[in-house]
């Protein structure tokens, strides 16, 4: 899962982050109102956790042009202010959800976890399936039609990390971070060599490639031609 956070505090953005990336979302941070805004409206963030009070655009104005531009994310607006009218004036803006600080980093989590299912109820399955691909979650068993796919943990990452955004092209920055994001000192030219190890291992004799090669950007998960 893909996550905004936009805080202009670079301490609490840090430790913010780093929260996330343990639980293995994808994070971009920004810490001004404009950046926020440009990254926003690229549209590729399934939840933007937002500081109320940011330089140059304040979090409720960011909510109202995402809103504006039709955008799918859902989005935790984080504030000092605890009063009713300003949770009010939080929610009329489009903000989702609202978490007055300071707050347990535990709430966060199960703030972004609820945000998640309610706007992309695949995050709350039990599986994950694009076509004939079937990743299940609790047998850690992935499959194609009827034949199972024998995956390391890595390729396993791989491969969950294309279906949940499946139809999104993923540059190599974005797969390395999600699928190596413990690791450190690995190169991006190591997500090719798994790509190659997937594809060997997703793809039987005439069967389409559902793995499309982006020159110079990444890779995108697309649907099998029938």
């Amino acid at each position: 899962m893909r996550i905004l956070l936009v805080e202009d505090d670079k301490r609490l953005a840090r430790l913010i982050e780093r929260v996330l990336r343990e639980e293995r979302y994808t994070v971009d941070v920004a810490h001004d109102g404009e950046s926020g805004l440009d990254l926003l409206l690229q549209g590729a963030y399934d939840v933007a956790v937002i500081d109320w009070m940011l330089p140059g655009r304040d979090g409720p104005s960011l909510c109202r042009a995402a809103r504006a531009a039709r955008l799918p994310t859902a989005i935790l607006l984080l504030t000092a202010r605890g009063q009713i009218e300003d949770k009010v004036l939080g929610f009329e803006s489009g903000a989702d959800d609202y978490l007055v600080k300071p707050f347990a980093f535990e709430e966060l989590l199960a703030r972004v976890r609820a945000l998640s299912r309610r706007f992309n109820p695949q995050f709350g399955n039990d599986e994950l399936r694009h076509g004939e691909i079937v990743l299940d979650l609790r047998s850690y068993t992935a499959r194609r039609g009827t034949r199972r796919l024998d995956l390391t943990p890595t390729e396993w990452r791989l491969l969950e990390y294309l279906l949940r955004n499946a139809g999104q092209t993923l540059t190599r920055q974005q797969i390395l971070d999600y699928v190596w994001s413990f690791e450190h000192d690995v190169q991006p030219q190591m997500v090719d060599v798994y790509i190659s190890y997937l594809r060997r291992k997703l793809n039987a004799p005439g069967e389409a490639d559902p793995i499309v090669t982006v020159r110079g950007i990444g890779y995108r998960l697309e649907a099998e031609r029938a």
